[in-house]
């Protein structure tokens, strides 16, 4: 007989979106119950936890190969690419420990191992061993690399973007499919650790983001080795665990791309299978389970977050989407999801950043707007710092609200969080006028965009004549 648990709370799922639910529920103490078949930790652990700390070693070679400039010189840069990967699982376990069953337990959340499925509008069995029947339930199952329809594929040895960390040898040519977010970070952290780099893709790079500041980070990854190939059409895949072939078609001509490994990085679905969704009568498609506004499904007891839901497919906007059911689910407050505030960050160098709405969609939405930038070159900080390729753009209403915002440039992740804050606060470009920012520093030049919003009118003729009957007046 399978154990009965009635707890307040559910959480199917161990990912970031989960944890979020599960570890805040508990702190109110709800009782709750999380059930995960993975790993604990989800794709945060095993994506983007890993692709940080590659970056970040990656980082150190590009800074020692431009040390130069300032002064500062070096024969040459050695990498060791087992020791990088001994520094990328170091910080998996250092995150791991942070998200271990022992801590959440402590923290009062029942962890259960196993494959949760429906058994009914209000029932979830996990194997033969339990039946959980909660007031309430959140689905947090994520998503899983998506592999794209290409002849050949299955039968090719490919890594994703989960699986690749398990290299402990440098490819010296890794073939990437996928110029989104996760394919230009992984492409730009292998060609400065020494690989050669080519990245294929039949859409435009960075297609989801601004297109005049997404071709300044494309520009600097081409400036530094890293072939891309877009507006291809793959014919077919074959190779074995150190050999790989590409075939594409460019235009008219086929091409064959021959490299050592193949990363496939052309995005995620949505993980949902074996939850029988149906039997709880829970609406759901190839993009994801169907959710409203509040996040609920079409079953009242169930809440459904991040990834799997199919939109913003980003750690923070599933942590985002679970602080939003568990204010409803326990509070009964009404909710409502605004995916126009949830930043997004490519963590290239430069990184690019957006949060908001981009020109392209204010205009598609009629929305009369006003264009504002500023450049790194023009900031003294990126001077000393050498940093200066990029710029901010700014997107307001008529009336000076601020409607977006994309930063392509040094520390861009960092910077976009203050024009988040001023679009969920609905603000005025003008409260960036006023305020006091340290020198020398990058964020000197949102506050410069936003003075330029008064450039034309200071220039203007009745401007011209109050000053000067002001010197006349002394």
């Amino acid at each position: 007989m399978p154990e009965p648990l009635t707890p307040d709370l559910c959480v199917i799922g161990a990912g970031a979106a989960g944890l979020a639910a599960a570890t805040a529920a508990a702190a109110l103490g709800v009782p709750v119950v999380l059930i995960e078949k993975g790993t604990v930790g989800g794709g945060r652990l095993n994506a983007g936890a890993p692709s940080t700390a590659l970056l970040a070693a990656a980082k150190r070679a590009a800074l020692m190969r431009e040390a130069t400039p300032f002064g500062v010189g070096a024969r040459y840069v050695d990498v060791d690419f087992k020791k990088v990967h001994e520094h990328v699982h170091g910080v998996i376990a250092g995150m791991a420990r942070n998200d271990s069953v022992e801590r959440l337990t402590a923290l009062g959340v029942r962890v259960i191992r196993g494959g949760a499925r429906f058994k009914d509008r209000r029932t979830v069995a996990v194997g033969d061993a339990f039946e959980i029947r909660a007031r309430r339930f959140v689905i947090a199952t994520g998503s899983l690399p998506a592999i794209p329809a290409i002849p050949g594929l299955d039968g090719t040895f490919h890594f994703t973007g989960e699986s690749i960390f398990k290299l402990t040898a440098l490819p010296k040519h890794l073939i990437v499919i996928g110029a989104g977010s996760a394919g230009l970070e992984l492409a730009q952290a292998f060609r400065r650790l020494g690989s050669a780099v080519t990245v294929l893709d039949e859409a435009q790079p960075l297609a989801d983001d601004d297109p005049e500041c997404a071709a300044i980070a494309v520009t600097a990854l081409v400036r530094e080795g890293v072939v891309i190939r877009s507006g291809v059409k793959f014919l077919k895949a074959s190779g074995t665990t150190e050999k790989v072939q590409i075939v594409i078609t460019a235009g008219t001509s086929e091409e064959i791309i021959e490299g050592t490994y193949l990363l496939i990085a052309a995005g995620r679905k949505p993980s949902m299978d074996g939850l029988d969704l149906d039997v709880a009568r829970i609406a759901h498609g190839p993009s994801g389970i169907k959710v409203n506004k509040a996040l609920k499904t079409t079953n009242r007891r169930v809440y459904a977050v991040g990834d799997v839901i199919g939109q913003k497919q980003f750690t923070h906007a599933g942590q985002y989407h679970a602080g939003l059911a568990i204010r409803s689910a326990l509070f009964r407050q009404s909710v409502r999801v605004d995916n126009d505030s949830i930043p997004r960050v490519t963590f290239t160098d430069p990184e690019l950043a957006q949060t908001g709405l981009t020109e392209a969609l204010a205009r598609q939405r009629g929305i009369k707007i006003r264009v504002l930038r500023w450049p790194y070159f023009d900031n003294d900080r990126a001077l000393a710092e050498r940093d200066t390729i990029g710029h901010i753009k700014i997107v307001t209403a008529k009336n000076g609200k601020i409607l977006g915002a994309t930063i392509v440039g040094a520390q861009a992740g960092e910077l976009i969080t203050a024009w988040t804050l001023a679009i969920s606060q609905q603000l005025n470009i003008r409260a960036f006028t006023g305020i006091v920012v340290p020198y020398p520093t990058l964020s000197e030049i949102g506050k410069q965009a936003a003075l330029d919003v008064f450039a034309p009118s200071l220039t203007g003729t009745f401007v011209r004549r109050i000053m000067a009957w002001l010197r006349l007046l002394g």
